[in-house]
């Protein structure tokens, strides 16, 4: 058993029992009341999950661990030389709850360079998709490609006891973890660079690595854009629709692989996921249709409440959750103001920053007027050359699978249950409120 594996064993199984003895001596304690809006509204609020990894709070945004982003930036491991932490470092986080040394950073990092190799079916499967098809679609089909050398699967089919479920999930998302990088490079050479592809550096860190095969090798700022991106975007409490559907897909014992596809799925929807390359979309219109250069803070403004006469979003600004600025917007936007402050575009991002908050929140039925993570990504990436918006969505797959995978690993040591709510008919609904009526 590797030593991360080790530690975790360690560490984190004798939690199960805990878990059941508290489930045991509580599980009567009313958490909320739940309201006929909130069955209608998806669920939103209702506390119905357990994800170890992070909690969102509306005002204080996300914590991995009870740590926030500017405490990871300072506290989680680098490497000398570098000023971003890496996701090797948030990784060890989220699975033990507390901050790696060095060596537990490099301990995971070199345990995820040993299982880089990527099957040559994989490529063949992506390589049968037309060039120019959506690449979050051969993203989620490369990863289902990848299910063959699933060792939950063939540990399942063989017999293993429940209880040692969570080791084979363990191999199962440490391998694809470690492999991610490398298919979503070849996608995006694949669909945007010729076919000419790069080979993998294994001495560089896990983020570095991607960037090196995305062609982005020789910009070291690009790497620590990738550092920081990879940190930020890993997770964001259990349930949004990615890290949910991962979650509900595995309590079915799909394997991890079945399981982050699904969830790559979710994240491809306009609402969630793919939402980064809408902004920068929206941003690159609002200049050509000013007429190119940096518009005035009055031009951004009209743009903004023509946008929304249309009866359309701007994208970037509002969450289901959060009630100020996203703390992952300001850690772009203080990257930015380092490594990029005269830049035209990033220019453009802070306009409409000091302005939509103002105009949105002047709208009655807008919750939260202020920009989140999407808001500032597309134009980081486009300082550095990546103009293609439609593999921004798959930047942000891998970088999640750090957290939803994370959450997997801890759903089978806890030996959490098939997730199954209860649904009922609008008619069932409308009959409990007449009978509440009859009997007042």
């Amino acid at each position: 058993m590797d030593q991360i594996k080790h530690k975790f064993a360690e560490q984190v199984l004798p939690k199960a029992n805990q878990i059941k003895d508290f489930i045991k001596q509580n599980s009567d304690h009313v958490l909320g009341s739940y309201t006929v809006d909130s069955v209608f509204s998806g669920m939103k609020g209702m506390i119905g999950l357990i994800t170890e990894t992070s909690l969102l709070d509306a005002d204080e945004g996300i914590r991995f661990r009870g740590y926030s982003i500017p405490e990871l930036r300072e506290k989680l491991p680098r490497l000398e030389g570098t000023e971003e932490p890496l996701p090797e470092g948030l990784f060890f986080l989220m699975l033990f709850g507390e901050i790696p040394t060095y060596d537990e950073m490099y301990e995971v990092g070199s345990n995820w360079t040993k299982r880089a190799i990527v099957p040559k079916h994989v490529f063949n499967v992506i390589d049968a998709f037309p060039v120019g098809t959506h690449p979050m679609t051969q993203f989620s089909a490369a990863i289902m490609a990848m299910q063959t050398e699933s060792e939950f699967a063939a540990a399942y089919r063989n017999g293993v006891s429940k209880k040692d479920y969570w080791e084979y999930v363990f191999e199962d998302c440490m391998n694809l973890i470690a492999r991610l990088p490398r298919v979503a490079a070849y996608i995006y050479r694949r669909n945007y660079k010729n076919d000419v592809h790069i080979e993998p550096k294994p001495k560089l860190d896990w983020a570095a690595n991607f960037a090196h095969m995305l062609g982005y090798g020789d910009n070291e700022a690009f790497k620590e854009l990738m550092r920081l991106y990879m940190v930020i975007h890993a997770d964001h409490e259990g349930g949004n629709v990615s890290a949910h559907t991962c979650h509900l897909v595995g309590s079915a014992l799909s394997d991890p692989y079945l399981a982050f596809s699904a969830a790559m799925n979710g994240l491809a929807g306009p609402l969630h996921g793919l939402a980064n390359q809408e902004v920068i979309r929206w941003v690159l219109d609002l200049q050509t249709e000013l007429g190119g250069g940096k518009p005035s803070k009055q031009q951004i403004e009209d743009y903004i409440n023509k946008t929304i006469g249309e009866g359309k979003v701007v994208p970037g600004y509002g969450h289901a959750v959060l009630r100020k600025t996203d703390p992952r917007f300001t850690a772009q936007m203080e990257f930015a103001k380092k490594h990029m402050p005269d830049d035209e575009l990033v220019n453009i991002v802070w306009d409409v920053y000091d302005i939509a908050p103002r105009v949105l929140g002047g709208i009655k039925k807008i919750k939260n007027p202020w920009p989140n993570v999407d808001a500032h990504s597309g134009a980081l990436l486009v300082k550095y050359g990546m103009v293609e918006y439609d593999f921004y969505t798959v930047l942000f797959g891998v970088s999640r699978a750090l957290g939803v995978l994370a959450s997997l690993i801890w759903d089978r040591t806890l030996g959490l249950p098939i997730e199954r709510p209860k649904s009922v008919t609008s008619e069932w609904l409308y009959n409990q409120i007449e009978k509440k009526k009859a009997s007042a």
